[in-house]
């Protein structure tokens, strides 16, 4: 039986310009056989136990030949795989794609094409260069900066690409010299205006202006590297007016976001979008209780209670899946009212058809314990399902207002396996931002690390070389704790305040 091998171009870096089909046939593949230039972030569309096969090359180090790439592809054809082959940029475009697709052809497996954005629009697109502007030119030529090293000779027309009003070099940067050179003497202009732009569309994006006569000079004095793309053309001059992917009050930071990886989402993309390099390290994972029996007993006999109080999203989901599997569901709490200690938990609450009768104004017990206080709370059977370890302001202070209070323990929080490598890792590439969202992210993080690594991450702190952000004063307070300097603390204790605390911080 016969496989279907994807050719799927992965886009130039930014993983949200990945196709919707490339992203369809990710999640149904068996296989992914992925380059250097593909974003990892990649790999985690496909299903956990696709097979991951890493093929990449770069600046010689390659760990297989094209042709033994071409016979894997049919191999993995030839056992009746669905394969994703992820190629950076487009695969038609310098992706060599093509000598895979012929591979295939030739013994008669199927494959398919999905095209991708290639690099060479993106990465100007990103650097503010549009590649045509009819104020500029109308015309655009993509040219490989690497020839095949293995051809007699070079086979670029330069005397034609003079001629041309943009053009687009792609992996030539060690060639830069040679690149500019051959095009002054073929006529062009050494007053053209040049940019060269590296990592296009990422967070680690550079990019370097100048004219054809001295941008490689300045590429070289800059130490920019591949992978890069150079363009050349009037156009390169708009960059000074057009750039602003660079001008993200983020760009550039790396920010290192502690929260379960589930829940991670919401805050990375928030910092995505103004321009951070998000590095996810779960500090948490959420396990159900040691014990489940006094949850499983609260909800046998929930109409002998009046208030249910959620402290957390993950309360909720917690309560409901051992509602459900009790074989009742939310109309067993008709007859209670539902507190909410914050939007986030209304929220959880609304996604079961339920409406809090009470939320918070400040996302804290105390801010709770004075919405309830507010209620005239007193004679009541309160029940709280909420983290197995907790502070106890909460249920102290209500039962001390003369209310019944029981609390059982809903889920725990445990740190995830392989968090402490992804915690190495992050550290020694550098951070700019550690955000933490609860305590408990604050002492699993900190938990991580010898006592060495604590000093030195509390030393960074207190010197402002680490930024670190607490979602609230709790969790400032934990922070300190341990000697962090917390820089950022919104008032409002959301993940959106977070972002924009953080924001507003760089920007001064």
């Amino acid at each position: 039986m016969s496989g279907k091998i994807y050719l799927i171009g992965a886009g130039p870096g930014d993983p949200g310009l990945l196709t919707l089909k490339g992203a369809e046939v990710l999640a149904a593949c068996q296989v992914v056989v992925y380059d250097y230039l593909a974003n990892p972030e990649f790999l985690e569309l496909a299903p956990p136990e696709a097979e991951r096969i890493y093929v990449g090359k770069k600046g010689g180090d390659h760990t297989k030949t094209q042709d033994q790439i071409n016979q894997l592809l049919v191999d993995l054809a030839a056992q009746g795989k669905i394969v994703a082959r992820l190629k950076g940029g487009d695969p038609f475009v310098f992706g060599r794609g093509g000598e895979e697709a012929s591979a295939l052809a030739a013994r008669g497996h199927a494959f398919e094409v999905v095209p991708g954005v290639t690099s060479a629009i993106a990465a100007p697109a990103y650097a503010g260069i549009p590649v045509t502007d009819r104020r500029a030119t109308t015309e655009v030529a993509f040219v490989t900066g690497h020839e095949d090293p293995t051809k007699p000779g070079s086979t670029i027309n330069w005397q034609a690409l003079s001629q041309i009003g943009t053009v687009v070099f792609l992996m030539g940067v060690k060639n830069l010299p040679h690149i500019c050179d051959s095009l002054m003497k073929a006529g062009r202009d050494p007053a053209t205006p040049a940019a060269a732009v590296r990592w296009g569309t990422t967070p680690q994006q550079e990019t370097v202006s100048g004219t054809l006569a001295d941008l490689a000079g300045k590429v070289r004095s800059a130490g920019l590297k591949a992978p890069a793309i150079t363009i050349v053309g009037q156009v390169a001059a708009l960059r000074q007016e057009l750039a602003w992917f660079e001008k993200l009050p983020l760009f550039g930071k790396s920010v290192l976001v502690t929260r379960a990886r589930k829940q991670a989402s919401r805050l990375s993309e928030g910092l995505k979008a103004l321009g951070a390099r998000v590095i996810e390290v779960p500090t948490i994972t959420f396990r159900p209780p040691d014990d489940p029996e006094p949850l499983n007993t609260a909800i046998e006999i929930l109409d002998d209670f009046h208030w249910v109080i959620f402290t957390s999203p993950n309360g909720v989901e917690a309560f409901f899946e051992a509602l459900l599997k009790s074989g009742r569901d939310a109309r067993a709490l008709s007859g209670c009212k539902l507190a909410a200690i914050g939007p986030a938990t209304a929220a959880g609450l609304k996604a079961h058809g339920l409406v809090a009768d009470m939320t918070a104004r400040t996302f804290q017990a105390e801010g709770l314990i004075e919405a309830l206080q507010a209620q005239g709370l007193t004679g009541q059977r309160v029940l709280i399902p909420r983290a197995a370890e907790a502070r106890e302001v909460l249920p102290e202070t209500i039962a001390q207002w003369g209310n019944l209070v029981q609390v059982v323990p809903a889920y725990r929080t445990v740190s995830p396996e392989g968090s402490p490598e992804l915690l190495a890792e992050a550290l020694n590439q550098g951070l700019d931002v550690i955000t933490f969202t609860a305590s408990s992210t604050v002492s699993n993080l900190m938990a991580m690390l010898d006592k060495e690594g604590q000093a030195e991450l509390a030393r960074l702190s207190q010197s402002g070389q680490l930024t670190v952000a607490a979602i609230g004063p709790i969790t400032g307070d934990t922070a300190r704790g341990y000697g962090l300097e917390v820089a950022v603390q919104p008032e409002s204790f959301t993940i959106e305040a977070l972002v924009s605390a953080l924001t507003a911080h760089f920007a001064s």
